[in-house]
């Protein structure tokens, strides 16, 4: 929807640069952003970021379909381990999960 109502492509960044177009915004202005949305619908910006939104995001279709590579692709981790941390779940589950998925 945002893309369409600022006239752009899928293949855009979603917040490009006013500085250059062609590049997305820096992570800081992105952290920037989020925090004043955080703000202007009433919660604590100290309590909500740009990490927990990604880690939530995982979570949450993690929970949903328990699909583990998919987790690991989105989050960009290359070590289950790593993954099962972030994630708040034991590393054994995830190795045995593992383990029955066929790729």
């Amino acid at each position: 929807m945002w893309i369409r109502l600022r006239s752009g492509h899928n293949s855009d960044y979603l917040f490009p640069s006013r500085v250059r177009p062609d590049r997305p915004i820096s992570t800081r202005q992105y952290a920037r952003l989020v925090d004043h949305w955080v703000g202007e619908i009433g919660l604590d910006a100290a309590t909500y970021g740009t990490h927990s939104m990604r880690r939530t995001k995982a979570t949450l279709i993690y929970r949903r379909t328990g699909n583990l590579r998919a987790i690991q692709l989105l989050l960009g981790h290359t070590k289950l381990e790593s993954m099962a941390r972030y994630l708040g779940i034991e590393v054994e589950d995830v190795l045995a999960l593992a383990e029955q998925t066929e790729i």
